[in-house]
């Protein structure tokens, strides 16, 4: 099995570069977007790197050659001024779908987030939605996969809770009331994985989320448990966040924005969860939690 794997040197593309060394079956491919993030990757056995921009179709038709299915990761949370929502959600979504029509790939697994939705009001979700309806108005076998805070050593959810519990005093938006189902990264991989093998027929979109709810504070404890460290807990407004965030982010011209901080204190909800479905056996949260901690301490 050859797939191609974009956006593949963020933190779910390392793990899933990772979980593809572990299979001598699978020939991997990974575009990035510039020298520095080829040099980050690690050299494996049948693995290759390519540097694409994710606005280069026929670039990304060429290292997508002979593959059997495309995995696009590329996205963000955080804008910046020169990466939008509308040019790495959108555009660089609707351009992986023409590349896989000029290298004749009919298969691609599109990850997206819990929530999107082309007609939202929240210009995050509403950009993942629009990614999506390019891939289901495309004519390719697609899989999407929506997934919610993701937890692995290296993911930017597992960062600011490690965070928050390292500085003594947790400052929860909110008071930290929302709830979270948070996903194991490695949950997430095999499920990708699992659906560039079974490749079906027709559009499928799937929720997929963590075995157990909890809310953010209530992670946050959990966490400082583990480490043996007391906390304090600040609650911080959430309409002053949001005003913080629009002035900051207009100066800057990017960082956290109003737009985020409604992504991160929305609570998770989820219709049906598609673990049995995409062949995932759920990691327990204490085992994700307790693999956090191990890695923190590891790199302490």
């Amino acid at each position: 099995m050859r797939i191609v794997i974009t956006g593949a040197n963020g933190s779910v593309g390392r793990n899933l570069l990772a979980h593809v060394a572990k299979d001598a079956g699978i020939h991997a491919v990974a575009t990035v977007r510039s020298e520095r993030a080829a040099a980050a990757l690690p050299a494996r056995p049948l693995l290759d790197v390519r540097i694409v921009s994710s606005d280069d179709a026929d670039g990304l038709a060429r290292a997508m050659a002979g593959a059997s299915s495309v995995v696009h990761l590329a996205g963000i949370l955080i804008e910046s001024r020169s990466a939008t929502y509308e040019r790495a959600n959108v555009a660089a979504t609707e351009t992986a779908v023409d590349a896989c029509r000029l290298a004749s790939v009919s298969h691609l697994v599109l990850v997206s987030a819990l929530g999107a939705d082309p007609e939202s009001a929240n210009r995050y979700r509403r950009s993942k939605g629009a990614g999506e309806r390019a891939v289901e108005q495309s004519g390719l076998d697609a899989t999407i996969i929506r997934t919610p805070i993701l937890l692995g050593p290296e993911t930017a959810g597992a960062a600011a809770i490690m965070r928050a519990v390292s500085g003594g005093t947790a400052r929860l938006l909110g008071g930290g009331g929302y709830l979270m189902r948070p996903l194991d990264v490695d949950d997430l991989s095999e499920a990708i994985l699992g659906a560039c093998r079974r490749r079906l027929p027709g559009v499928h979109v799937h929720e997929l989320a963590g075995p157990e709810p909890v809310s953010y504070r209530g992670l946050i404890e959990r966490v400082a448990g583990l480490t043996g460290r007391s906390l304090a807990y600040q609650s911080v407004p959430i309409w002053g966040a949001k005003l913080a965030a629009a002035i900051t982010s207009r100066l800057t011209g990017g960082g956290v924005t109003p737009t985020v901080i409604d992504v991160i204190t929305t609570s998770e909800t989820v219709q049906h969860n598609a673990d049995r479905e995409l062949g995932v056996s759920l990691t327990p949260l204490s085992e994700t939690l307790g693999k956090l901690v191990a890695a923190w301490r590891n790199a302490a």
